[in-house]
């Protein structure tokens, strides 16, 4: 078996290892189309996920039997596809990722149209259409971000009785307390006066 040399260079023996190893890409074309784009691939449940910089833009897929979702996938959301469709006549959701109607929308491989149609995706990519891509986990980034002050009197209003009692001022939180805790909470002569007769003549 071929070794490295000291220049680093992989040897022939090597070569044909990594080439054994290195699964084919489905439906390169696709990458082909994109290349002035420099797009890159990572495996992505059982597909090869297609991104343009920080986006995702497409997954490629070609499984064998059952492959009703064999196809090129378009990154894309819900309110896109109403404007995408007379683009994409042959467009469906995708069935491996539930029922119902999906983000995430797929180029059948078996529709007559699937080649013509992938390379109208590709030059739209090309072109920057916001409907395709995505960008992964942002919209966990956005449930991060910090959230605005509320204001002391509608956050107070939010809290569970108890925890709002304590944010008040000591007079209002009295106020809203029962009777007897009202009472324990007021200065001793205050506390006595709320008493009833009978209270006051025992002390």
């Amino acid at each position: 078996m071929t070794k490295r040399s000291r220049s680093g260079r992989v040897g022939p023996a090597d070569d044909v290892f990594a080439a054994r190893k290195r699964k084919p890409v489905p439906h390169e074309f696709v990458l082909e189309a994109l290349a002035p784009l420099g797009p890159e691939t990572r495996p992505m449940f059982g597909c090869v996920a297609v991104y343009v910089e920080e986006k995702i833009v497409l997954a490629l897929r070609d499984k064998p039997p059952p492959a009703q979702d064999n196809g090129v996938w378009l990154a894309t959301a819900k309110e896109h596809h109403a404007a995408l469709r007379p683009e994409f006549p042959s467009m469906r959701s995708i069935e491996v990722l539930g029922s119902g109607v999906t983000g995430w929308q797929v180029l059948p491989a078996d529709a007559p149209d699937f080649e013509e149609a992938t390379l109208r995706a590709c030059a739209l990519i090309r072109a920057g259409d916001p409907r395709i891509g995505k960008v992964p986990g942002e919209k966990r980034k956005r449930s991060d971000s910090p959230r605005p002050e509320v204001p002391a009197k509608k956050a107070a209003a939010k809290l569970p009785a108890k925890k709002a009692a304590a944010k008040l001022p000591a007079k209002k939180a009295a106020a809203k307390l029962p009777a007897k805790k009202a009472a324990a909470k007021l200065p001793a002569k205050k506390a006595a006066a709320k008493l009833p007769a009978t209270g006051r003549a025992r002390g």
